[in-house]
């Protein structure tokens, strides 16, 4: 079972910063891809960013430019800096992996990002 813990949600400025953090339970070297989603309150959980095994970015329209997805296979972590924070930015934010083997994937628990206007 992979377990995945996310942490550095708060709650910020417009225009401010924030880094989240995602510690996965097994390597990174069994994933196929690593991913940012997040939902706000009434609407679909949406795509963020993603960054694939073979280090390859996407990201969200809407956050080309101010967010930047990364991983430390050392730490077994996936980041998303996330700079010049809107308050449409404001979401629970979820980290995603997906395994190479099934493929199967796994959610962490969400954490809150609030930006105030």
């Amino acid at each position: 079972q992979v377990q995945l813990v996310e942490s550095g949600g708060g709650l910020v400025q417009a225009g401010g910063s924030l880094r989240l953090s995602c510690a996965v339970s097994v390597s990174l070297f069994s994933m196929n891809a690593m991913g940012w989603y997040r939902q706000a309150p009434g609407k679909q959980r949406e795509l963020v960013a993603t960054i694939t095994s073979g280090w390859r970015t996407n990201y969200a329209d809407s956050v080309k430019g101010r967010f930047t997805i990364s991983r430390d296979n050392a730490e077994n972590t996936v980041y998303l800096q996330m700079n010049s924070l809107k308050p449409e930015d404001t979401a629970v934010y979820y980290c995603n992996v997906r395994t190479r083997v099934g493929p199967v994937d796994y959610w962490g628990q969400g954490t809150q990002v609030t930006v105030s206007s």
